[in-house]
């Protein structure tokens, strides 16, 4: 399967996030890739006045990515949010070619690390699986990646590719432990991992947000037994990756944690 992952910095502008959108996706698209993930927080950047940017900028944002999924023939996975009464939802959303729309509401908020995600954003419930040209692929966001046994349900629901989309906090340690679950989700869930997150503004050089989680970059795809197949640095980039999904049957006949799991795991 043939995939896109757009390593980019948003901005709180949405409408030059939504410029940066396109111009990537059509560069995948012209690459071959069924589908293109961007990361978490895609349509606005997180920083304040975060639920009027959506209020005022869903109902274009939807209707620009659904035109564009249409026009280039791709598949289109990307963050962004809509609201509730008093709150944000966290959202991972799939626009197809044939025009429908779903999404992934981040169950596991990002209250760590002197961050409070729950003081502004609802909670999902439900685990997300999508299907791709027959294909099912799990979907994660961000601090999703430390909960191991949401990938488990991922996986038992017939996912043997999961994307996690983020906008990773940066600080002491952080991209080694991104880099670090990433692996071990691939590896205790008997899939592929395909971790996607915000470029590194100090690299990439994006005026973002000074405060809350504006990413670190080093996206990375994982096969089942851990091992790293793509790993990008901290700037903004393009990959385009290829990946024979049954190697995930294979990891799960060699080493069938799921199988042999215990403790409701």
């Amino acid at each position: 399967m043939k995939f896109a992952l757009a390593q980019i910095n948003s901005t709180t502008a949405v409408a030059d996030n939504l410029e940066k959108v396109r111009t990537f996706a059509r560069s995948a698209a012209e690459a071959g890739a069924r589908f293109i993930v961007f990361p978490e927080a895609t349509m606005s950047a997180f920083g304040s006045g975060l639920r009027t940017i959506a209020e005022d900028n869903v109902e274009t944002w939807r209707d620009a990515l659904t035109e564009l999924s249409a026009e280039l023939d791709i598949t289109v996975i990307v963050g962004e949010f809509a609201t509730t009464a008093d709150k944000v939802i966290n959202l991972l959303a799939v626009y197809t070619p044939s025009g429908e729309r779903s999404d992934y509401a981040k169950i596991h908020l990002y209250d760590a690390f002197g961050f409070k995600e729950s003081d502004t954003v609802e909670a999902g419930e439900e685990p997300a699986v999508i299907d791709i040209d027959g294909e099912d692929i799990g979907l994660a966001l961000c601090y999703d990646i430390r909960f191991p046994k949401l990938f488990a349900e991922l996986s038992r629901r017939g996912a043997r590719l999961a994307v996690v989309a983020a906008s990773w906090g940066a600080g002491p340690g952080k991209v080694e432990q991104w880099e670090l679950l990433a692996r071990a989700r691939a590896l205790d869930s008997n899939m592929f991992i395909a971790a996607l997150g915000q470029a590194d503004p100090e690299v990439s050089g994006v005026d973002v947000p000074k405060k809350g989680p504006t990413g670190v970059g080093h996206s990375l795809v994982s096969d089942p037994f851990g091992s790293v197949l793509t790993s990008l640095d901290g700037a903004e980039h393009l990959e385009i990756v290829d990946l024979d999904l049954a190697g995930a049957d294979k990891a799960a006949e060699a080493v069938p944690v799921l199988t042999n799991a215990k403790l409701g795991y």
